[in-house]
Formats: C-alpha cells, sequence, structure tokens
C-alpha cells in the first residue's frame, strides 16, 4: 500500500463561495496548513490547524429532489455534507458536485448568492457551523 505524501498529510482543502463587488457569486479553493501537535495528551501527536472562531452548529437535510434556488447564505457558514450529493452552482456559471466528506464555505451572505441542488436519490445531510465574518 502506497502511503499519502506527506505534503498532503498536513494541509486540510474546502471549497469557498463568495460573492464580489457586484454581487456573483463564484468558487475558490482554500487550503490551510497543519502541524504535528501533540493535541490532546496522552493520545499519540496529530496534525492540528490553527484555530477558528465557531460557538454552536446545527443540521441541515435536503430531500430528494430539493433545489435552493438564487439565494445568499444566510450567514457566513461551513457546510460539512455528511451523506448524499449536491451541487452547487454560483452566478458566473461554474457548478460544483460535493459527496459525502466534502466541506464548502458559505461567504456569499450578499448578493445574488447561488444555486443548491440535491442531486441524489436520497435525503442530504449536512453538518453546518455558523462563523464570524472574517
Amino acid at each position: 500500500m502506497t502511503q499519502p505524501s506527506p505534503h498532503k498529510i498536513t494541509q486540510v482543502t474546502y471549497h469557498r463561495i463568495y460573492a464580489d463587488a457586484q454581487g456573483n457569486s463564484h468558487f475558490d479553493t482554500v487550503t490551510i496548513e497543519q502541524t504535528l501537535a501533540q493535541a490532546a495528551p496522552p493520545a499519540a501527536p496529530f496534525f492540528v490547524s490553527a484555530d477558528g472562531p465557531a460557538s454552536k452548529h446545527r443540521f441541515y437535510t435536503f430531500g430528494p429532489g430539493w433545489i435552493g434556488e438564487l439565494h445568499p447564505a444566510p450567514t457566513r457558514q461551513f457546510l460539512a455534507l455528511m451523506s448524499g450529493a449536491v451541487e452547487m452552482e454560483t452566478t458566473d456559471g461554474i457548478v460544483r458536485r460535493f459527496g459525502p466528506g466534502d466541506l464548502v464555505l458559505l461567504e456569499d451572505t450578499s448578493g445574488k448568492g447561488h444555486v443548491t441542488r440535491n442531486i441524489g436519490d436520497g435525503y442530504a445531510a449536512f453538518l453546518v457551523v455558523p462563523v464570524p465574518a472574517a
């Protein structure tokens, strides 16, 4: 079995949707660095990123065929897809598909927003963590 490169292990990548000054939405990809740390003694060291602010969480579940027409995010929030399959479309026409384990930061809290579609046969469930404006 081939081991992943240490460089990829020490990074976390997520997708981001943001609004530009004209109110149009776009995708970006963000990479967060991690360092090896003794973060939960006596457990062995593991890779950890810097802390980010968060104080609550919620869950979103979209039924089969659900479509969230063009809308801005209700708040700046991370969405971690736990089950199902969705696609998100920004106003520049880019569509990205997401499956379990994918992480998206929604920052398009103003402007035209984005479209979200449940493209799977079942329910799509997200863990949602609102985060303060950067």
